[in-house]
Protein backbone atom coordinates (compact mmCIF):
# COMPACT_ATOMS: atom_id res chain seq x y z
CA UNK A 1 0.00 0.00 0.00
CA UNK A 2 1.30 3.66 -0.85
CA UNK A 3 2.38 5.79 1.54
CA UNK A 4 -0.05 8.86 3.13
CA UNK A 5 2.71 10.98 1.42
CA UNK A 6 3.27 9.16 -2.01
CA UNK A 7 1.78 10.35 -5.18
CA UNK A 8 -1.29 7.57 -6.20
CA UNK A 9 -0.44 5.51 -9.00
CA UNK A 10 -3.84 6.37 -10.33
CA UNK A 11 -2.59 9.93 -10.27
CA UNK A 12 0.61 9.83 -12.05
CA UNK A 13 -1.17 7.21 -14.59
CA UNK A 14 -3.44 9.90 -15.23
CA UNK A 15 -0.90 12.71 -15.39
CA UNK A 16 1.23 10.68 -17.81
CA UNK A 17 -1.83 9.95 -19.82
CA UNK A 18 -2.61 13.70 -20.48
CA UNK A 19 1.05 14.46 -20.87
CA UNK A 20 1.49 11.97 -23.45
CA UNK A 21 -1.75 13.39 -25.38
CA UNK A 22 -0.39 16.88 -25.33
CA UNK A 23 2.98 15.89 -26.48
CA UNK A 24 1.16 13.66 -29.32
CA UNK A 25 -1.58 16.61 -30.41
CA UNK A 26 1.74 18.64 -31.15
CA UNK A 27 3.79 16.11 -32.80
CA UNK A 28 0.54 14.94 -35.03
CA UNK A 29 -1.37 18.21 -35.33
CA UNK A 30 -4.38 15.62 -36.86
CA UNK A 31 -4.58 13.82 -33.70
CA UNK A 32 -5.47 16.81 -31.82
CA UNK A 33 -8.31 17.44 -34.83
CA UNK A 34 -9.16 14.12 -34.06
CA UNK A 35 -9.69 14.65 -30.25
CA UNK A 36 -11.84 17.58 -30.42
CA UNK A 37 -14.08 15.84 -33.11
CA UNK A 38 -15.01 12.98 -30.65
CA UNK A 39 -15.69 15.02 -27.95
CA UNK A 40 -17.95 16.96 -29.70
CA UNK A 41 -19.83 14.01 -31.05
CA UNK A 42 -19.48 12.25 -27.23
CA UNK A 43 -21.08 15.64 -26.10
CA UNK A 44 -24.16 15.15 -28.64
CA UNK A 45 -24.49 11.59 -27.97
CA UNK A 46 -25.05 12.28 -23.91
CA UNK A 47 -27.53 15.19 -24.76
CA UNK A 48 -29.80 12.46 -27.30
CA UNK A 49 -29.46 9.45 -24.92
CA UNK A 50 -30.44 10.39 -21.40
CA UNK A 51 -30.48 6.68 -20.45
CA UNK A 52 -27.05 6.26 -22.03
CA UNK A 53 -25.89 9.30 -19.68
CA UNK A 54 -27.33 7.91 -16.35
CA UNK A 55 -25.81 4.65 -17.03
CA UNK A 56 -22.53 6.18 -17.43
CA UNK A 57 -23.29 8.29 -14.35
CA UNK A 58 -23.93 5.29 -12.36
CA UNK A 59 -21.03 3.04 -13.46
CA UNK A 60 -18.36 6.26 -12.80
CA UNK A 61 -17.78 6.32 -16.38
CA UNK A 62 -19.69 9.88 -17.53
CA UNK A 63 -16.30 12.21 -16.15
CA UNK A 64 -13.83 10.53 -17.66
CA UNK A 65 -15.77 9.03 -21.23
CA UNK A 66 -13.81 11.58 -23.26
CA UNK A 67 -10.25 11.15 -21.55
CA UNK A 68 -10.34 7.84 -22.13
CA UNK A 69 -7.02 6.54 -24.52
CA UNK A 70 -4.85 3.62 -25.27
CA UNK A 71 -1.65 3.91 -27.46
CA UNK A 72 1.00 1.56 -28.85
CA UNK A 73 4.68 1.18 -28.83
CA UNK A 74 7.24 -1.37 -30.41
CA UNK A 75 9.94 -2.64 -28.67
CA UNK A 76 13.16 -4.20 -29.92
CA UNK A 77 15.17 -6.17 -27.01
CA UNK A 78 13.75 -8.03 -24.05
CA UNK A 79 15.58 -5.91 -21.64
CA UNK A 80 13.46 -2.94 -22.54
CA UNK A 81 10.40 -4.98 -22.26
CA UNK A 82 11.76 -5.53 -18.69
CA UNK A 83 12.36 -1.98 -18.13
CA UNK A 84 9.17 -0.79 -19.27
CA UNK A 85 7.37 -3.12 -17.36
CA UNK A 86 8.76 -1.28 -14.18
CA UNK A 87 7.84 2.26 -15.82
CA UNK A 88 4.28 1.21 -16.31
CA UNK A 89 4.33 -0.46 -12.36
CA UNK A 90 4.91 3.24 -11.28
CA UNK A 91 1.69 4.14 -12.14
CA UNK A 92 0.02 0.79 -11.62
CA UNK A 93 -0.28 -0.38 -14.98
CA UNK A 94 0.20 -4.50 -15.68
CA UNK A 95 0.22 -6.93 -18.75
CA UNK A 96 -2.50 -8.43 -19.52
CA UNK A 97 -3.00 -10.76 -22.36
CA UNK A 98 -0.63 -12.12 -25.00
CA UNK A 99 -1.10 -11.95 -28.28
CA UNK A 100 1.13 -13.21 -31.21
CA UNK A 101 1.01 -11.25 -33.80
CA UNK A 102 3.06 -13.46 -36.25
CA UNK A 103 0.14 -15.17 -37.48
CA UNK A 104 -0.94 -11.83 -38.92
CA UNK A 105 2.38 -12.03 -40.54
CA UNK A 106 3.39 -9.09 -38.14
CA UNK A 107 7.12 -9.91 -36.50
CA UNK A 108 6.47 -9.48 -32.91
CA UNK A 109 4.80 -10.26 -30.23
CA UNK A 110 2.52 -8.00 -27.69
CA UNK A 111 0.76 -7.36 -24.05
CA UNK A 112 -1.33 -4.97 -23.04
CA UNK A 113 -0.16 -2.68 -19.81
CA UNK A 114 -2.97 -1.47 -18.11
CA UNK A 115 -4.44 -1.27 -14.48
CA UNK A 116 -6.04 -4.13 -12.86
CA UNK A 117 -8.85 -3.34 -10.14
CA UNK A 118 -12.26 -2.27 -11.10
CA UNK A 119 -11.54 0.95 -8.67
CA UNK A 120 -8.35 1.74 -10.56
CA UNK A 121 -10.32 1.35 -13.84
CA UNK A 122 -12.48 3.83 -12.77
CA UNK A 123 -10.30 6.38 -11.93
CA UNK A 124 -8.20 6.47 -15.36
CA UNK A 125 -8.20 3.09 -17.57
CA UNK A 126 -4.99 4.22 -19.77
CA UNK A 127 -3.56 1.34 -21.29
CA UNK A 128 -0.63 0.65 -23.72
CA UNK A 129 -0.44 -2.07 -26.24
CA UNK A 130 3.04 -3.08 -26.05
CA UNK A 131 4.60 -5.21 -28.75
CA UNK A 132 8.59 -6.86 -28.73
CA UNK A 133 10.01 -7.34 -32.15
CA UNK A 134 11.11 -10.78 -33.18
CA UNK A 135 13.87 -10.67 -34.74
CA UNK A 136 14.63 -14.27 -34.89
CA UNK A 137 12.43 -14.31 -37.85
CA UNK A 138 14.10 -12.22 -39.86
CA UNK A 139 15.50 -14.19 -42.83
CA UNK A 140 19.07 -12.54 -43.91
CA UNK A 141 21.59 -13.45 -41.15
CA UNK A 142 24.06 -10.34 -41.98
CA UNK A 143 21.21 -7.68 -41.48
CA UNK A 144 19.87 -9.57 -38.55
CA UNK A 145 22.88 -8.88 -36.55
CA UNK A 146 23.44 -5.15 -37.54
CA UNK A 147 19.72 -5.03 -36.14
CA UNK A 148 20.68 -6.75 -33.24
CA UNK A 149 23.76 -4.06 -32.70
CA UNK A 150 21.79 -1.40 -33.57
CA UNK A 151 19.26 -2.14 -30.81
CA UNK A 152 22.02 -3.40 -28.47
CA UNK A 153 23.74 0.21 -28.32
CA UNK A 154 20.81 2.42 -28.20
CA UNK A 155 18.97 3.74 -24.57
CA UNK A 156 15.60 4.70 -24.70
CA UNK A 157 15.03 5.60 -20.69
CA UNK A 158 16.88 8.89 -19.20
CA UNK A 159 18.93 8.10 -16.41
CA UNK A 160 17.02 10.28 -14.41
CA UNK A 161 13.53 8.04 -15.47
CA UNK A 162 15.73 4.88 -14.66
CA UNK A 163 16.63 7.02 -11.31
CA UNK A 164 13.26 7.34 -10.45
CA UNK A 165 11.97 3.98 -10.92
CA UNK A 166 14.50 2.81 -8.62
CA UNK A 167 13.77 5.05 -6.10
CA UNK A 168 9.69 4.36 -6.45
CA UNK A 169 10.31 0.72 -6.18
CA UNK A 170 12.19 0.92 -3.02
CA UNK A 171 10.06 3.16 -0.86
CA UNK A 172 7.24 2.08 -2.57
CA UNK A 173 6.16 5.37 -4.47
CA UNK A 174 6.82 8.70 -5.36
CA UNK A 175 6.73 11.50 -3.42
CA UNK A 176 4.14 14.26 -5.86
CA UNK A 177 7.22 16.00 -6.69
CA UNK A 178 9.23 13.48 -7.45
CA UNK A 179 6.11 11.51 -9.77
CA UNK A 180 6.17 15.17 -11.67
CA UNK A 181 9.48 15.03 -12.73
CA UNK A 182 8.74 11.16 -13.71
CA UNK A 183 6.41 12.11 -15.68
CA UNK A 184 8.54 14.40 -17.92
CA UNK A 185 11.41 12.01 -17.87
CA UNK A 186 9.03 8.56 -18.49
CA UNK A 187 7.57 11.14 -21.95
CA UNK A 188 11.19 11.08 -22.99
CA UNK A 189 11.34 7.59 -24.13
CA UNK A 190 7.82 7.94 -26.38
CA UNK A 191 8.79 11.48 -28.10
CA UNK A 192 9.32 11.20 -32.06
CA UNK A 193 13.01 12.23 -33.04
CA UNK A 194 12.59 12.90 -36.76
CA UNK A 195 16.86 12.10 -37.02
CA UNK A 196 17.89 8.57 -37.14
CA UNK A 197 21.01 7.29 -36.47
CA UNK A 198 20.91 5.28 -39.38
CA UNK A 199 21.98 5.87 -43.01
CA UNK A 200 19.07 5.58 -46.00
CA UNK A 201 20.73 2.57 -47.17
CA UNK A 202 20.31 0.97 -43.90
CA UNK A 203 16.97 2.23 -43.30
CA UNK A 204 15.83 0.82 -47.32
CA UNK A 205 17.16 -2.66 -46.15
CA UNK A 206 15.01 -2.96 -42.76
CA UNK A 207 12.43 -1.44 -44.70
CA UNK A 208 12.36 -4.15 -47.69
CA UNK A 209 12.62 -6.66 -45.24
CA UNK A 210 9.51 -5.24 -42.69
CA UNK A 211 8.42 -1.63 -42.60
CA UNK A 212 7.43 -2.52 -38.62
CA UNK A 213 11.52 -3.74 -38.92
CA UNK A 214 12.57 -0.29 -39.84
CA UNK A 215 10.04 1.13 -37.70
CA UNK A 216 11.61 -0.19 -34.60
CA UNK A 217 15.37 -0.80 -35.21
CA UNK A 218 15.67 2.83 -37.12
CA UNK A 219 14.89 5.34 -34.23
CA UNK A 220 16.33 6.29 -31.32
CA UNK A 221 13.61 4.94 -29.21
CA UNK A 222 9.41 3.59 -29.33
CA UNK A 223 7.96 6.94 -30.03
CA UNK A 224 4.62 6.69 -29.26
CA UNK A 225 2.93 5.19 -33.19
CA UNK A 226 -0.73 5.86 -32.32
CA UNK A 227 -3.08 6.95 -29.33
CA UNK A 228 -6.30 6.40 -29.31
CA UNK A 229 -9.88 8.17 -27.64
CA UNK A 230 -13.04 6.43 -27.11
CA UNK A 231 -15.79 7.23 -28.56
CA UNK A 232 -19.81 6.80 -28.24
CA UNK A 233 -20.88 6.90 -31.88
CA UNK A 234 -18.06 5.55 -33.72
CA UNK A 235 -19.85 6.19 -36.96
CA UNK A 236 -20.71 9.31 -36.74
CA UNK A 237 -17.01 10.43 -36.41
CA UNK A 238 -16.23 7.98 -39.33
CA UNK A 239 -18.93 9.89 -41.71
CA UNK A 240 -17.52 13.30 -40.16
CA UNK A 241 -13.82 13.27 -40.08
CA UNK A 242 -13.42 14.16 -44.22
CA UNK A 243 -15.14 17.20 -43.33
CA UNK A 244 -12.58 18.03 -40.59
CA UNK A 245 -9.60 17.37 -43.26
CA UNK A 246 -8.71 13.97 -41.91
CA UNK A 247 -8.71 10.70 -44.12
CA UNK A 248 -10.39 7.77 -42.64
CA UNK A 249 -10.26 4.55 -43.61
CA UNK A 250 -12.47 2.73 -45.48
CA UNK A 251 -14.11 0.76 -43.44
CA UNK A 252 -14.53 0.37 -39.52
CA UNK A 253 -12.95 -3.00 -38.19
CA UNK A 254 -14.82 -5.03 -36.09
CA UNK A 255 -18.01 -6.16 -35.55
CA UNK A 256 -21.32 -4.13 -37.79
CA UNK A 257 -23.55 -1.42 -36.06
CA UNK A 258 -25.96 -2.75 -33.35
CA UNK A 259 -28.28 -1.45 -30.66
CA UNK A 260 -25.99 -3.42 -28.18
CA UNK A 261 -22.45 -2.98 -28.82
CA UNK A 262 -20.29 -6.35 -28.62
CA UNK A 263 -16.43 -6.40 -28.47
CA UNK A 264 -14.17 -3.31 -30.10
CA UNK A 265 -14.88 -1.00 -33.14
CA UNK A 266 -12.25 0.71 -34.75
CA UNK A 267 -11.37 3.19 -37.38
CA UNK A 268 -8.63 5.44 -38.07
CA UNK A 269 -6.64 8.27 -40.06
CA UNK A 270 -3.92 7.16 -42.57
CA UNK A 271 -0.24 6.76 -41.26
CA UNK A 272 1.74 10.23 -41.53
CA UNK A 273 4.35 10.35 -44.21
CA UNK A 274 6.85 12.19 -42.10
CA UNK A 275 10.48 14.12 -42.91
CA UNK A 276 13.46 12.30 -41.37
CA UNK A 277 17.25 12.75 -41.80
CA UNK A 278 19.39 9.63 -41.80
CA UNK A 279 22.29 10.65 -41.17
CA UNK A 280 22.26 14.16 -42.29
CA UNK A 281 19.89 12.78 -45.74
CA UNK A 282 16.65 13.99 -45.85
CA UNK A 283 13.81 11.28 -46.85
CA UNK A 284 10.81 10.13 -44.98
CA UNK A 285 8.76 7.39 -43.07
CA UNK A 286 5.24 6.50 -42.51
CA UNK A 287 3.90 5.20 -39.18
CA UNK A 288 1.87 6.84 -36.87
CA UNK A 289 -1.48 7.71 -37.34
CA UNK A 290 -4.80 8.51 -35.14
CA UNK A 291 -7.60 5.95 -34.19
CA UNK A 292 -10.55 5.94 -32.32
CA UNK A 293 -12.30 2.74 -30.65
CA UNK A 294 -15.98 2.31 -29.51
CA UNK A 295 -16.16 -0.37 -26.72
CA UNK A 296 -18.97 -2.80 -26.35
CA UNK A 297 -19.59 -5.62 -24.39
CA UNK A 298 -17.06 -8.62 -23.48
CA UNK A 299 -18.01 -12.01 -24.61
CA UNK A 300 -18.04 -14.94 -22.87
CA UNK A 301 -16.31 -18.32 -24.67
CA UNK A 302 -19.22 -19.11 -26.33
CA UNK A 303 -20.41 -15.18 -27.35
CA UNK A 304 -16.70 -15.07 -28.90
CA UNK A 305 -17.13 -18.32 -30.83
CA UNK A 306 -20.48 -17.27 -32.31
CA UNK A 307 -18.39 -13.83 -32.88
CA UNK A 308 -15.80 -15.88 -34.51
CA UNK A 309 -18.18 -17.58 -36.98
CA UNK A 310 -20.28 -15.12 -38.51
CA UNK A 311 -17.11 -13.38 -38.76
CA UNK A 312 -15.31 -15.99 -40.49
CA UNK A 313 -18.99 -16.09 -42.77
CA UNK A 314 -18.67 -12.37 -44.13
CA UNK A 315 -14.88 -12.79 -44.98
CA UNK A 316 -16.23 -16.04 -47.08
CA UNK A 317 -18.85 -13.91 -48.60
CA UNK A 318 -17.12 -10.51 -49.14
CA UNK A 319 -13.12 -9.95 -48.24
CA UNK A 320 -12.48 -6.15 -47.50
CA UNK A 321 -10.03 -4.79 -49.37
CA UNK A 322 -7.17 -2.82 -48.91
CA UNK A 323 -8.31 -0.11 -50.92
CA UNK A 324 -11.75 0.01 -49.55
CA UNK A 325 -13.40 -0.27 -53.00
CA UNK A 326 -16.09 -3.24 -51.97
CA UNK A 327 -16.09 -1.40 -48.77
CA UNK A 328 -20.36 -1.15 -49.22
CA UNK A 329 -20.30 -4.96 -49.94
CA UNK A 330 -18.16 -5.73 -47.00
CA UNK A 331 -20.58 -4.16 -44.70
CA UNK A 332 -23.58 -5.39 -45.93
CA UNK A 333 -22.28 -8.90 -45.29
CA UNK A 334 -21.36 -8.18 -42.13
CA UNK A 335 -24.91 -7.29 -41.30
CA UNK A 336 -26.61 -10.05 -42.96
CA UNK A 337 -23.86 -12.35 -41.25
CA UNK A 338 -24.19 -11.22 -37.75
CA UNK A 339 -28.13 -11.06 -37.89
CA UNK A 340 -27.44 -14.10 -36.00
CA UNK A 341 -25.69 -12.68 -33.11
CA UNK A 342 -29.04 -11.38 -30.80
CA UNK A 343 -28.80 -7.65 -30.22
CA UNK A 344 -30.78 -7.30 -27.26
CA UNK A 345 -29.26 -7.28 -23.44
CA UNK A 346 -32.17 -9.83 -22.38
CA UNK A 347 -31.00 -12.21 -25.05
CA UNK A 348 -27.42 -12.12 -24.74
CA UNK A 349 -27.60 -12.72 -21.09
CA UNK A 350 -30.03 -15.80 -21.34
CA UNK A 351 -28.06 -17.71 -24.04
CA UNK A 352 -24.84 -16.74 -21.92
CA UNK A 353 -22.87 -14.60 -24.94
CA UNK A 354 -21.71 -11.81 -23.07
CA UNK A 355 -20.28 -10.90 -19.52
CA UNK A 356 -22.94 -8.74 -17.16
CA UNK A 357 -22.65 -6.84 -14.08
CA UNK A 358 -25.13 -6.98 -11.39
CA UNK A 359 -25.55 -4.78 -8.21
CA UNK A 360 -27.62 -4.42 -5.27
CA UNK A 361 -30.78 -2.28 -4.55
CA UNK A 362 -29.89 0.72 -2.43
CA UNK A 363 -32.42 -1.01 0.58
CA UNK A 364 -30.40 -4.62 0.22
CA UNK A 365 -27.96 -5.36 3.05
CA UNK A 366 -26.89 -8.98 1.24
CA UNK A 367 -27.50 -10.78 -1.46
CA UNK A 368 -29.89 -13.58 -1.88
CA UNK A 369 -28.30 -17.21 -1.18
CA UNK A 370 -26.87 -18.55 -4.24
CA UNK A 371 -28.59 -20.99 -6.15
CA UNK A 372 -27.60 -24.67 -6.39
CA UNK A 373 -26.37 -25.98 -9.91
CA UNK A 374 -26.04 -29.53 -11.01
CA UNK A 375 -22.90 -31.02 -11.00
CA UNK A 376 -21.63 -30.66 -14.39
CA UNK A 377 -23.60 -27.49 -15.47
CA UNK A 378 -21.72 -24.78 -17.16
CA UNK A 379 -20.26 -22.38 -14.59
CA UNK A 380 -19.65 -19.56 -16.74
CA UNK A 381 -23.70 -19.32 -17.35
CA UNK A 382 -25.94 -16.56 -15.99
CA UNK A 383 -28.90 -17.49 -14.24
CA UNK A 384 -31.88 -17.23 -16.79
CA UNK A 385 -33.75 -14.86 -14.64
CA UNK A 386 -31.98 -12.55 -11.96
CA UNK A 387 -33.01 -11.99 -8.56
CA UNK A 388 -35.95 -9.32 -8.67
CA UNK A 389 -33.62 -7.88 -5.86
CA UNK A 390 -31.24 -7.41 -7.87
CA UNK A 391 -30.68 -4.19 -10.22
CA UNK A 392 -30.46 -4.11 -13.60
CA UNK A 393 -27.41 -6.01 -15.66
CA UNK A 394 -25.28 -3.57 -17.17
CA UNK A 395 -23.06 -5.09 -20.23
CA UNK A 396 -19.43 -5.85 -18.71
CA UNK A 397 -17.06 -3.51 -21.21
CA UNK A 398 -14.61 -5.52 -23.32
CA UNK A 399 -11.08 -3.85 -22.12
CA UNK A 400 -9.08 -5.71 -24.02
CA UNK A 401 -7.63 -5.08 -28.10
CA UNK A 402 -9.06 -6.60 -31.47
CA UNK A 403 -7.68 -10.18 -32.02
CA UNK A 404 -5.35 -10.32 -35.01
CA UNK A 405 -7.93 -10.00 -37.76
CA UNK A 406 -7.64 -6.43 -38.27
CA UNK A 407 -3.50 -6.81 -38.72
CA UNK A 408 -2.66 -7.19 -42.46
CA UNK A 409 0.27 -9.25 -43.57
CA UNK A 410 3.46 -7.88 -43.64
CA UNK A 411 6.48 -8.06 -45.61
CA UNK A 412 8.17 -11.45 -46.74
CA UNK A 413 11.59 -10.59 -45.12
CA UNK A 414 10.40 -12.86 -42.31
CA UNK A 415 10.11 -16.32 -41.96
CA UNK A 416 7.19 -17.92 -40.68
CA UNK A 417 7.32 -20.67 -38.23
CA UNK A 418 5.87 -23.66 -38.46
CA UNK A 419 2.53 -23.63 -36.59
CA UNK A 420 3.59 -25.87 -34.24
CA UNK A 421 6.28 -24.02 -32.91
CA UNK A 422 4.67 -21.13 -33.04
CA UNK A 423 3.60 -18.93 -29.31
CA UNK A 424 -0.13 -19.42 -29.46
CA UNK A 425 -1.64 -16.44 -28.52
CA UNK A 426 -4.61 -15.69 -26.31
CA UNK A 427 -6.41 -13.27 -28.53
CA UNK A 428 -10.18 -14.05 -27.78
CA UNK A 429 -11.99 -12.39 -25.02
CA UNK A 430 -12.04 -13.03 -21.70
CA UNK A 431 -13.73 -10.93 -18.92
CA UNK A 432 -12.95 -6.84 -19.71
CA UNK A 433 -12.57 -6.20 -15.58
Amino acid sequence: MNSPNHASPDDIRAMFSAAMSAMYRNEVPAYGQLITLVAQVNDRRLADDPELRDRMQATGELGRVSDERHGAIRLGTPAELSMMRRLFAVMGMHPVGYYDLTEAGVPVHSTAFRPLTQKALNANPFRVFTSLLRLDLVRDAALREEARQLLQNRRIFTDACIALIERAEAQGGLSPADAATFVQQALETFRWHADAPVDRAMYQRLHDAHRLLADVVAFRGPHINHLTPRTLDIDAVQRMMPDHGIAPKAVVEGPPARRCPILLRQTSFKALDEAVSFAGSPGQHTARFGEIEARGQALTPKGKALYDRLLTRARATVTPKADGSNGAEYIHALETSFADFPDNAEAIRQQGLGYCEFTLQPDMDTLPPPRQRPRGSDRQRPPARPSPDIRGFPARQRRRHLPVEPWRRGGSGFRRQPQSRRLRGRSGCARAG
